[in-house]
């Protein structure tokens, strides 16, 4: 089996803007505000959650929408 060679991008568009991914439309949603005691904790949470997500999230569950030609 080959090894995805996905990663984890930023993505600055009209509809959007944050983490996704390269190889498919999984973007990252934060679950909530932002929690800690500093801004440096509350960083590190964010990072977890969303590394975390990434790393577990499948692109076959999240395919990009194609193009229809005609």
């Amino acid at each position: 089996m080959v090894a995805m060679r996905r990663k984890l991008i930023w993505v600055d568009g009209q509809n959007f803007q944050g983490w996704a991914c390269s190889d498919c439309a999984w973007e990252f949603n934060p679950s909530g505000p932002l929690v800690g005691e500093s801004i440096d904790e509350m960083k590190m949470h964010y990072e977890r959650q969303r590394d975390k997500e990434f790393a577990s999230h499948v692109c076959a569950e999240h395919q990009r929408a194609t193009k229809k030609t005609l």
